[in-house]
């Protein structure tokens, strides 16, 4: 396998979203990714061994610039609930800049078999844990109930997000999802504050 840091990854990474998000898994072949990157299709398992690679591949580029950005967000000196609100403005953000994303993300990694959803969830993991930091800091800052279930909370959060995102989705991006942020912020602290 080539280095993941090398240009033709990115851009194989990147049309394999466009592909996939255009066509659905299932339809997106390596040939059409290939053909959207700009490359051979040997290219192409020169970086990955399959298409169910490639797919776990997006993922992990793909959220790591979620986790990154959530990392500089609990870098911030900020209360939790403004951390909590700046991440969802960064999630809701991300994916309203980039549609192809969103539908892979939102759709067609929930259609994607067992094994890739274990692999995908390995990866999401991370981003949870970091969530994780945000709700326990609220609950020693005073910010949020002192008796709050971090587990049960982090899936609210999360949850709440998920299903805006892919509603918005599957509503064809017909209304601004980044105008939401502060709306979702505002219920989900409801169900936090002491």
């Amino acid at each position: 396998m080539v280095k993941k840091d090398k240009p033709k990854y990115k851009q194989i990474i990147d049309a394999a979203v466009i592909v996939i998000a255009e066509n659905g898994y299932h339809q997106a072949q390596v040939s059409k990714i290939a053909k959207q990157a700009g490359v051979a299709d040997g290219t192409i398992y020169l970086y990955f061994k399959n298409k169910e690679d490639i797919l776990i591949s997006v993922f992990q580029e793909k959220m790591g610039v979620f986790v990154s950005e959530l990392e500089k967000i609990i870098a911030k000196d900020a209360s939790a609930a403004d951390q909590l609100g700046m991440m969802i403005n960064s999630h809701f953000s991300l994916l309203a800049s980039d549609l192809h994303l969103a539908i892979v993300t939102q759709l067609e990694l929930r259609q994607s078999n067992h094994d890739i959803r274990m692999k995908i969830n390995n990866v999401l993991r991370g981003y949870l844990k970091l969530m994780d930091r945000i709700l326990i800091s609220g609950i020693e800052s005073g910010e949020f109930d002192q008796n709050m279930d971090i587990r049960l909370a982090r899936q609210m959060v999360f949850g709440t997000m998920d299903e805006t995102i892919t509603t918005w989705v599957m509503n064809d991006h017909k209304y601004d999802l980044v105008e939401l942020a502060p709306k979702v912020q505002r219920l989900l602290l409801k169900g936090m504050q002491a």
